[in-house]
């Protein structure tokens, strides 16, 4: 399931808030459901892990990704992105990793997914990512219930990483990208940023409420 969003639209972090939290939720119900005829062995495998480690908590708060090089302004929208959220989110016991002063490159996923494999088992992944498209794109942001291929759109091949994707389409794909790294806006780039991580600090901050409610009542 994927829900699209344009930068222009002043709705758009309600919005992706929204879609968030739902597929959020549908994640984890998929996860918890036993898998027993699944044709794909990994993918029964990865749940039965998750049930083993997951604490019975489901308003857990997801850890966050923020993938991407702050030597670019097209490939910054991950460590803007979490560096915002690192801001919004002060109080809060969450994970965000990728931010201007400490990035998650491209080059760095396999250690990532490795490291969220041992540290953050049974707990759900959101990761944030910038990307290429066609012209008419540029300015939405996808938030997709499906894993994020960095580097996909200079195809490389370095796996994939998280449960939830976030996407932002910041330039039109082309042979060598180059618009990607040296033609986009850091406007566009910074007002998209603003608006995931506004979304992304609305689910943890909710979250966080509802947690306590339930505390207050259980």
């Amino acid at each position: 399931m994927e829900y699209t969003f344009h930068t222009y639209n002043q709705l758009a972090s309600d919005g992706m808030s929204m879609a968030l939290d739902k597929l959020l939720k549908d994640d984890l119900s998929d996860k918890l459901t036993p898998k027993r005829f699944s044709s794909s062995t990994r993918i029964s495998t990865q749940n039965k892990r998750f049930q083993q480690l997951f604490d019975g908590n489901f308003e857990k708060m997801p850890v966050i990704v923020c993938i991407g090089s702050d030597l670019a302004v097209g490939d910054s929208l991950g460590p803007i992105v979490g560096s915002m959220l690192k801001y919004k989110t002060q109080g809060l016991h969450v994970y965000v990793y990728g931010t201007l002063a400490l990035p998650v490159t491209a080059k760095e996923i396999k250690y990532m997914r490795s490291f969220l494999k041992e540290t953050h088992a049974g707990e759900q992944i959101i990761a944030v990512d910038a990307a290429v498209g066609a012209e008419g794109d540029i300015g939405l942001m996808r938030v997709s219930h499906s894993p994020l291929f960095p580097g996909a759109g200079a195809k490389k091949k370095l796996g994939c990483i998280g449960d939830i994707s976030i996407l932002g389409i910041v330039a039109e794909k082309s042979v060598a990208n180059f618009s990607l790294l040296n033609s986009t806006r850091l406007n566009l780039v910074y007002g998209m940023a603003e608006q995931i991580s506004d979304a992304l600090a609305s689910v943890l901050w909710q979250r966080q409420k509802k947690g306590v409610f339930q505390r207050k009542n259980s």
